[in-house]
């Protein structure tokens, strides 16, 4: 069988340890076997978990020695560093050949062990720019669900390390039992897009009293309008060069750029609360076309216009609930 050792580190987000728990006891074969071993191991016996309770563990860090996967849940950032002897239990089963893996954050501890030098990575999208602060040899790609290097796999927040578990066993015995194991969990064995329809794409703050104010103002009642860097100029009695860097300045984004986002957050406002046919979004957000609107809000929020709304719809969503 096939050993998932799954390590529950001081402060351990309890749904980040028990989804891989649960997905891979539930995998099954279509003899009907079950094709993983489930290990759940400590660098004591004690572990706090966050939440306010306490977990007994019964194996230690020689478990990982022992694991084909070893699985790294993400801590609550109460959790302080990560102890020396974790640290080196993973160096030396990355070294042995082992697959090891994060949720979440727990991509900070990989991090740590230096086991994503050189890699492409990814954690929840709130501590993406965290990571790459802190570990600057790793390539940070806060936008997927997830990210395989062969041996070393990251996912973003708990419920992407779901995608990544049924990931690592259609890896490991094809996609008929993974499919049956995403069954089993009641997600789909894939889901559109990457965690980037996640985010919330906040405009750059923009200082109190500053120049800007007015014109950014104007541009978010006009946004249906063309709307060029000429008149965004005009409007704030700039000429064109003097306003792209006053603009870049204050707001560490070029007019066009903040002008794209402003678009499509209020095209990801219609769609989740309007049920106007998606041409008329793109004419009320702005778009030339519906062909322009679907690449570009593609492009900045990892899927498309349709799909989003059928993830964040408001009423889908209640009609999901009453289901």
């Amino acid at each position: 069988m096939h050993t998932v050792a799954i390590l529950a580190l001081d402060q351990v987000v309890p749904f980040d340890m028990a989804a891989p728990m649960q997905v891979f006891d539930w995998t099954r074969l279509p003899d009907g076997r079950s094709p993983y071993r489930i290990r759940l191991c400590a660098a004591s016996p004690e572990v706090r978990a966050d939440g306010g309770f306490s977990l007994r563990v019964e194996r230690g860090l020689e478990t990982l020695a022992e694991a084909d996967t070893v699985i790294v849940p993400g801590c609550s950032p109460a959790a302080g560093p990560t102890p020396p002897s974790v640290l080196e239990a993973l160096r030396r089963a990355a070294a042995a050949g082992t697959r090891i893996a994060s949720v979440c954050v727990g991509a900070f501890v990989l991090a740590e062990a230096g086991l994503l030098d050189g890699l492409r990575a990814t954690t929840h999208w709130v501590a993406a720019k965290d990571l790459a602060h802190r570990f600057p040899d790793v390539q940070v790609e806060p936008d997927v669900l997830y990210v395989d290097n062969g041996q070393i796999l990251t996912s973003a927040g708990a419920a992407a390390g779901l995608d990544m578990c049924l990931h690592m066993i259609r890896r490991d015995f094809g996609s008929a039992v993974a499919a049956d194991a995403a069954r089993m969990s009641v997600m789909p064995l894939e889901r559109e897009g990457g965690q980037a329809q996640f985010i919330v794409h906040d405009h750059p703050p923009v200082p109190r009293g500053s120049t800007l104010e007015p014109v950014l103002e104007w541009i978010e009642d006009n946004l249906a309008r063309e709307i060029t860097l000429a008149a965004m100029a005009s409007r704030s009695g700039m000429s064109e060069r003097t306003f792209s860097r006053r603009f870049r300045e204050q707001t560490g984004t070029t007019p066009l750029q903040w002008l794209l986002r402003a678009r499509v957050r209020r095209a990801q406002y219609l769609l989740e609360n309007t049920d106007h046919p998606i041409e008329r979004i793109a004419r009320q957000a702005g778009f030339g076309s519906p062909t322009a609107f679907r690449e570009r809000f593609r492009r900045v929020v990892g899927t498309g216009p349709q799909a989003y709304r059928t993830a964040f719809h408001g009423e889908s969503r209640s009609s999901a609930a009453r289901g």
